[in-house]
């Protein structure tokens, strides 16, 4: 593509006041009620060409959030197309009534720090089900469903003094797909730090000592 631009190269287009570029792309809330919010969805799938280049759209009860991104084989950022349906998507809440508030947006990224982070990757990989980010494979991993969160693996000068791991995340898995899960890690290098409560939880532990628990519904009041 040749229509990469910067962040603030977004930020400063015309007409694109009410998103915000976060992490994972720009994004704005488009408040009002549920039903206006679900009109403006099909009409944003209606009247804007979007078959090419497709937002990606979280309906709330109080809302719309919208987060558009450019993503290809080797890029992973803002485009002059996310500018020009930015416009388009703005215009579209404008004339049914919704209020965008930029302030009501957020993106996750969760950082585990390890010294070899080659180490680590290819266990969060399996956790999680998550694939590598194509324009940084070796550092990023993200949800192959735009989902969860994305994850940057941080290089560390030396382990923590205490040894401890630097985070703890609970992946919620179908009940079916638990075992599995669990089994994809401890292959990946984990190991099992506890299962006293499987079903509900298991908890492994990369080589760095970050944790995990593999959780679900099962055998909770």
């Amino acid at each position: 593509m040749t229509d990469h631009i910067s962040a603030q190269q977004f930020r400063e287009s015309d007409g694109v006041q009410d998103w915000r570029v976060l992490s994972e792309g720009a994004c704005c809330l488009f408040r009002g009620s549920f039903a206006a919010s679900t009109r403006f969805v099909a009409a944003i799938g209606e009247r804007i060409g979007i078959d090419d280049h497709h937002p990606d759209i979280d309906v709330r009860r109080d809302g719309v959030t919208v987060r558009l991104i450019t993503i290809t084989g080797d890029y992973f950022g803002m485009s002059q197309a996310d500018v020009e349906l930015a416009r388009r998507i703005s215009a579209l809440a404008r004339d049914h009534g919704l209020l965008a508030d930029p302030s009501g947006v957020q993106t996750l990224l969760v950082v585990p720090g390890a010294p070899r982070i080659a180490e680590i990757v290819p266990f969060w990989r399996a956790v999680l089900g998550y694939e590598p980010r194509g324009d940084s494979p070796e550092e990023d991993l993200v949800d192959p469903l735009d989902r969860g969160p994305a994850f940057w693996f941080e290089q560390m000068a030396a382990p923590r003094p205490d040894g401890g791991g630097a985070i703890h995340l609970a992946i919620w898995v179908p009940y079916e797909q638990a075992e599995a899960r669990v089994a994809a890690g401890l292959a990946a290098g984990g190991r099992l730090v506890r299962d006293d409560h499987a079903p509900a939880w298991w908890t492994l532990a990369d080589a760095a000592g970050n944790e995990a628990d593999i959780a679900t519904t099962h055998s909770r009041d």
